[in-house]
């Protein structure tokens, strides 16, 4: 298998579209730390609504400076309350630098990892460093809300999440701080169309090409 000394993923898509997934798979393949931001943003909202502070702001910088990815990660964070709460908390501009500068210190660590989530191709990963590779999902609306009604154990009812996951993705690409958008260049993975097998041949297909110069031990 190919490997590299420095390999910087970008992976951007709606809710639902298979990101975290494909990220997961495709870090575990090349060896990448892995930073799901969407999961930032969700523990936020998880916070806020089981601490309810009354400046929230000030509570959520605290918390970030000695809090670790790790502990993040191992959180219970795909409840609907927290995904209706997210939506909106995502679009304020003091919370996504909060959250942009506690991945920052993350990602300026490591020379190889994968970050996910809605704006790591154009405003996260935009440069220095710069991604080497972009990756956009997108997932038909239907598989998209069956996916995530699989996740919630079908605790709602599957119309509802359907209407969440629309609501969500129009707010995260018409709102004013940082939207979601796919990027120039950035390589498009419609993950209804393909196994989770396709989508880790095809992204590993376009990573394998990257094997130039300096970036690549044999």
């Amino acid at each position: 298998m190919v490997s590299f000394k420095k390999l910087i993923i970008a992976c951007d898509g709606e809710s639902a579209s298979g990101k975290s997934t494909a990220a997961k798979l495709v870090s575990k393949k090349y060896k990448l730390l892995l930073i799901n931001s969407g999961l930032l943003y969700r523990y936020c909202s998880k916070l806020i609504i089981q601490n309810k502070p009354k400046k929230f702001i000030p509570y959520l910088k605290k918390t970030f400076k000695t809090v670790s990815y790790n502990k993040i990660a191992k959180q219970k964070l795909h409840s609907e309350e927290i995904s209706n709460h997210v939506s909106g908390l995502a679009k304020n501009k003091q919370v996504r630098e909060i959250v942009n500068q506690f991945q920052m210190k993350i990602i300026k660590r490591h020379n190889k990892i994968c970050v996910e989530g809605r704006d790591i191709a154009s405003k996260i990963l935009a440069k220095k460093p710069k991604y080497d590779l972009a990756f956009y999902f997108k997932c038909s609306p239907e598989i998209a809300a069956k996916r995530r009604w699989l996740e919630l154990e079908k605790s709602v009812s599957l119309r509802e999440v359907k209407k969440s996951l629309n609501m969500r993705t129009k707010l995260d690409k018409y709102r004013k701080n940082s939207p979601l958008i796919k990027v120039k260049g950035a390589i498009l993975i419609r993950t209804n169309k393909l196994t989770k097998k396709q989508v880790l041949m095809k992204m590993s297909k376009h990573i394998n090409k990257l094997k130039i110069g300096k970036n690549f031990e044999s």
